[in-house]
């Protein structure tokens, strides 16, 4: 299958964008750990792209709180359930790892849960920057932590929201 792909700038760096013309399944970050850069065999097309640049600008201007684009997020089905849940994370709010647990009924599981978070390969639209850990300070981020304080921060309102260190 052929994997198409296109950057976005954005306030945390040019994010790469990559899918099969028909649905992103990558969204990849300039620093962190899960630094991601395209391969040598996809294919550069932005036109592909332009309603994912699209909401993505609105969302970084304030503009959009939901995204409604076509996804397909590879993983397993722990993965896909885990990655579902984030995305019933309302705009401007933060749950925990064991919340994320006890919605898809394995209360036990929080560590698991972190490992699927970490493993989201769309962040920002599934929105995994949303989960904290449960004393409320930012915990690990593929992008790095300076970038999920930067998404936490445009959706947050300064006077009810304070990261924590």
């Amino acid at each position: 299958m052929t994997t198409f792909y296109s950057y976005c700038p954005s306030p945390v760096g040019d994010l790469l964008l990559a899918g099969d013309g028909c649905n992103l399944q990558i969204i990849g970050f300039p620093e962190g750990r899960a630094r991601t850069r395209h391969e040598d065999d996809w294919i550069r097309d932005d036109a592909k792209f332009i309603e994912v640049k699209k909401q993505l600008a609105a969302y970084f201007a304030g503009e959009l709180k939901t995204f409604d684009l076509a996804l397909a997020p590879q993983g397993t089905d722990f993965q896909q359930s885990v990655w579902q849940a984030l995305r019933s994370i309302p705009y401007g709010k933060t749950c925990s790892y064991g919340e994320i647990a006890q919605q898809i009924g394995k209360p036990k599981a929080s560590r698991a849960v972190g490992a699927a978070n970490g493993q989201n390969p769309i962040p920002i639209i599934i929105p995994c920057h949303r989960v904290i850990g449960s004393t409320g300070k930012l915990t690990g981020f593929g992008g790095g932590l300076a970038a999920k304080e930067t998404l936490l921060s445009l959706e947050h309102n300064a006077d009810n929201f304070q990261l924590e260190a």
